[in-house]
């Protein structure tokens, strides 16, 4: 019987068995009541010798009837719902473990048939062998008996001529003495006696060879079957394998810290057992090091193992030999795998959204190397919990993907690494809310005299002077103007951000090119367009500057939340006092390149940005 029909029926009967037992625990009285059904079931495991052992299950239910203990057992329908999905779900347990004993087992299966398979074509090959030899030596054996045939036969027929012509001669001198006998002249007898008699003595003295010139019997040799026999005897010897073959790496065949490989073999080899030796690939080890990583090794008997115990996204040298009673193939070709990268780390003080997307910006976290990353996100409910539907954008090339969102919502967003061996797990998940525009300061722009909050949102200048020589400065850092950029999501759209000031500070706020001077001040040059307030004795005084130039225009009321709002589509950057829902200027401009929110202090003191914050209606009109 095929052992898929084996498990099949096997799992079928559990099954019924689980439907039954479902039924008879959910039969409800009148009353509301329900009583417990007689459970049958048994508890099986799969244990270490691959060996399948059921045992009693202790938990059995009792009987309804309450023969055992006297009691009736009655319980509320809740109860009777619980203790069925815990049933259910031992129950599927045990099923799913039977499933993989059975799965090993037909491994098991097809391996004990290529073996035999292998062993059959083995002794078949040496059979055809021996019958061939066999064969040769019958014929020579057979060839060489007719030839000695051959010769006994020639030698008999040529003594059997000699016979002929000796008697042939005998007659003739006996005919010939009878004549001269017969003869009546005297004369002509004694004239002829003489020459007879001198024939006859010739022919006297002739020695006639009367035994047989060859043996009537012939040679039996012993034949020489010791190559048979040897040929025999090898039947029962293994030849040693020939080196397997380790098998490319399989996608998604790898963990953390686990890898799965297979090989194969391309012969007829009988194999009992493979052994698997591995080690991590370091790149700073040089190849005749002392200090080499040790080797490990592990058993097996089929042709796939999985390793286990090992480093994430490491690359690993693997090889493996197989061995029979004969002996110990040699190497296969060393293969390379590699294990799941470790989880990326999102990089929250640089990640940024607005209403209409978010872009994350994270680090591998690798020493290798990965594919491509994946982000993952997902919907949050109205009660701050995950609604469960989620997106992925899925072969993110770079450590960073610009993601297009809904409006006014929020979401919870993560990131995989991604390499041959499969993905890894989950970074730490960040919430990003798409109900504003979000940023944080950049602070490698930052002046040296200007200070960042732990929060990344309130930016100080104090009343100490730094010395030049202090001051670390670089291409990106201001140098005149105290001053910083924003970190704006670059997404073309509508942005809004507010601005917390003090009447008594001077500062600039608007937005600037991401290469704009910094040598020069904030709305002098035609890469910024800002909002500068100035203290005179007088009054306080407001500008609106760009490229140095700057309006005719009095505020009277001083604000002290000031709203930004950039609409690239139609080309203006407006300004208003938040707390009066007033407005104060807009710039009409195109801006050819992205812009970034920058800010900037002439005198000590503080500015708090507000971000991710709803546009009010009357910013973008």
């Amino acid at each position: 019987m095929d052992l898929n029909e084996i498990r099949g029926g096997r799992l079928d009967v559990i099954s019924e068995e689980a439907e039954h037992h479902k039924q008879s625990t959910t039969m409800a009285d009148g009353g509301g009541r329900a009583t417990r059904g007689v459970s049958t079931f048994q508890r099986f495991s799969v244990d270490t010798n691959e060996s399948l052992c059921f045992e009693p299950w202790e938990d059995s239910l009792p009987s309804p009837t309450g023969a055992e203990d006297g009691l009736d057992d009655v319980f509320k329908e809740g109860e009777t719902e619980s203790e069925i999905v815990t049933i259910n779900s031992r129950l599927q347990g045990k099923v799913a473990e039977m499933e993989n004993f059975a799965s090993h087992l037909e491994e098991i299966f097809l391996t004990v048939e290529e073996n035999f398979g292998r062993q059959e074509q083995h002794l078949e090959q040496h059979y055809n062998d021996v019958l061939q030899t066999l064969s040769q030596r019958y014929d020579d054996r057979a060839a060489g008996l007719e030839e000695e045939k051959k010769g006994k036969l020639e030698a008999l027929y040529k003594q059997l001529l000699a016979c002929g012509q000796a008697m042939d001669a005998s007659k003739d001198l006996i005919e010939t003495a009878q004549e001269v006998y017969r003869r009546q002249d005297k004369r002509l007898f004694l004239k002829a006696v003489m020459p007879t008699m001198k024939r006859i003595e010739e022919f006297a003295k002739e020695q006639v060879d009367l035994t047989l010139s060859t043996s009537l019997e012939f040679n039996t040799p012993l034949a020489d079957l010791s190559d048979v026999k040897t040929m025999m005897d090898s039947i029962n010897v293994v030849p040693a394998p020939s080196a397997p073959v380790i098998n490319p790496q399989i996608p998604n065949s790898a963990t953390q810290t686990s890898l799965r490989v297979c090989w194969s073999l391309f012969s007829d080899d009988t194999v009992e057992y493979y052994e698997l030796y591995y080690r991590p690939v370091l790149e700073d080890t040089p190849a005749d090091s002392t200090c080499a990583p040790l080797v490990s090794k592990v058993q097996v008997k089929e042709t796939h193992c999985a390793v286990t115990d090992l480093l994430p996204n490491a690359q690993y040298e693997l090889w493996v030999t197989a061995t029979n009673t004969t002996g110990i193939s040699p190497a296969s070709e060393k293969t390379l795998y590699v294990t799941v990268p470790s989880p990326p780390v999102i990089k929250q003080r640089e990640c940024t959204s607005c209403p209409e997307a978010a872009l994350i910006r994270w680090e591998s976290g690798n020493t290798n190397p990965v594919d491509s990353y994946t982000v993952e996100l997902s919907e949050m409910g109205t009660d701050g919990t995950d609604s469960g539907i989620a997106e992925s954008v899925v072969a993110v090339p770079t450590c960073q993907c610009l993601i297009q969102l809904q409006t006014g919502r929020r979401y919870l967003i993560s990131v995989r690494a991604v390499n041959i061996g499969g993905p890894s797990s989950r970074s730490e998940v960040i919430t990003v809310s798409t109900t504003g525009t979000f940023f944080y300061l950049l602070e490698d722009t930052a002046h040296p005299c200007l200070s960042i909050s732990e929060d990344g949102f309130t930016m100080f200048y104090g009343d100490e002077e730094l010395p030049i020589s202090a001051m670390a400065l670089d291409d990106n850092t201001f140098t005149r103007c105290v001053a910083v950029l924003g970190d704006l999501i670059p997404v073309r759209g509508r942005h809004y951000w507010e601005v917390e000031v003090d009447d008594e500070t001077e500062f600039r706020i608007g937005v600037a090119s991401g290469d704009t001077e910094r040598n020069s001040y904030l709305g002098a040059n035609n890469t910024s367009w800002c909002m500068r307030h100035i203290l005179t004795p007088s009054r306080h005084k407001y500008e609106f500057l760009h490229n140095g130039l700057s309006p005719d225009l009095r505020i009277t009321v001083n604000p002290v939340r000031i709203g930004v709002a950039l609409d690239y589509e139609r080309g203006t950057l407006s300004f208003f006092n938040v707390d009066l829902k007033q407005h104060l200027h807009t710039f009409q401009c195109h801006f050819r390149n992205d812009v970034h929110p920058c800010f900037g202090l002439d005198n000590p003191g503080a500015l708090t940005v507000h971000n991710s914050i709803e546009a009010p209606k009357y910013s973008f009109t």
